[in-house]
């Protein structure tokens, strides 16, 4: 084996989160060395699907608001380093029936942090966005500066960021395990060599339970499917004209998109067949019993759309209990940060996180409220 190779930093994952944390860590002068088991990018776990959502109406809590204000900055950083366009805005919809957690905890956010928003019907919603045919009943918030993110192309642009600041990043590398050692460094066992580290930051999505100790069984992988449909009216399904959705009605929660990058009006189901487990053992192909999940949510709500299936792909959610973020230093080792699991809403943070990465890894702390999303709420235990 050659020479142990140091650096001060070494991210394990270069997915959203993790090649953000490169860009940071590399722009601020740090030596930095990125891994990930597979190609940068991939679409073998979470940080993939030409589209992803970005909301500041925020349902799941107020507390992420601040959190998207400083996101949404650093994108446009990022697009003007990268020199193109990598966030679309569209507007974004909440919508569910009236007294329901998700329209509610969005119309909330909203007032807290003084967005602006309209309170729609399920007609005016219609008649505003015809793509839309939900129930009379059905209340909607609408946010106009929600949109989508392009997260391949955020993760080459982060990587690209770190790349020209003089970090290294190896794809392909999977890591073995890892160690701390007496005098506070990091040594990190990949497949092809050792490193060592004052800092490292685990960013591995789905694999986390399996490199951070504290999380495993509590960050569970859990296959999602995303489907492309070939619109009927395609006009009503373009981004000026179709905003982005979150969606709870007949006892499923869904997202959608309009159609951009490759063809098809874009729909996904949380929790789609509520297959959970390990991450290399999870069904990566998708078929017909998927799509028909999918056809049923278009057909009832969005017929317009409910044409030919074009494209299907599997994406990996990582939940904990709770849903929300886990974002902390490793409880025995604080010169470990552990970023993620997102619980399938994490991509839209990825600029801010990466900042926030950075703050801990060279800190131990950050200006930016985590407090919400730190691993001793989960009742996780502390383990060397």
């Amino acid at each position: 084996m050659s020479t142990e190779r140091a650096f001060d930093t070494i991210v394990v994952g270069l997915g959203g989160m993790g090649s953000a944390a490169c860009a940071h860590l590399a722009r601020r002068g740090q030596r930095v060395l990125g891994l990930d088991r597979y190609g940068i990018p991939h679409e073998m776990g979470s940080s993939h699907g030409i589209t992803r959502i970005i909301r500041l109406a925020y349902y799941e809590s107020p507390a992420y608001v601040s959190l998207l204000q400083r996101a949404f900055v650093l994108w446009r950083e990022l697009e003007a380093r990268a020199g193109e366009r990598l966030l679309v805005q569209t507007g974004s919809v909440d919508a569910a029936l009236p007294g329901n957690w998700v329209v509610d905890g969005s119309i909330a956010s909203c007032v807290e942090h003084g967005l602006d928003h309209e309170v729609l019907d399920g007609a005016e919603l219609a008649r505003r966005f015809p793509g839309y045919q939900l129930p009379a009943e059905a209340r909607a918030c609408f946010q106009p500066d929600g949109g989508f993110l392009l997260p391949e192309r955020c993760i080459v642009a982060h990587a690209e960021v770190a790349l020209a600041a003089g970090a290294e990043l190896h794809g392909h590398e999977p890591v073995l395990d890892w160690s701390a050692e007496a005098d506070g460094s990091v040594r990190v066992h990949t497949t092809r060599a050792s490193y060592r580290a004052d800092r490292m930051v685990l960013a591995a999505g789905a694999w986390m339970g399996e490199l951070a100790a504290p999380l495993a069984g509590v960050a569970v992988a859990e296959r999602q499917v995303l489907g492309w449909f070939q619109p009927r009216r395609p006009e009503r399904f373009r981004p000026d004209t179709f905003p982005v959705f979150n969606l709870e009605l007949d006892g499923e929660r869904c997202y959608g998109l309009p159609a951009y990058g490759i063809p098809g009006f874009k729909i996904g189901r949380y929790h789609h067949l509520g297959e959970s487990g390990h991450p290399d053992e999870l069904r990566a192909e998708p078929d017909g019993r998927d799509e028909a999940l999918l056809r049923a949510t278009i057909a009832r709500h969005f017929p317009d759309a409910d044409g030919p299936v074009l494209s299907m792909r599997t994406c990996l959610f990582t939940n904990v209990e709770d849903e929300h973020f886990v974002v902390d230093t490793h409880p025995d080792h604080p010169q470990v940060v552990l970023a993620s699991p997102c619980s399938g809403h994490g991509f839209k943070f990825a600029s801010v996180m990466g900042e926030i990465l950075a703050d801990l890894a060279q800190r131990g702390e950050t200006r930016h409220d985590i407090g919400p999303f730190r691993l001793a709420r989960l009742g996780a235990g502390a383990s060397a």
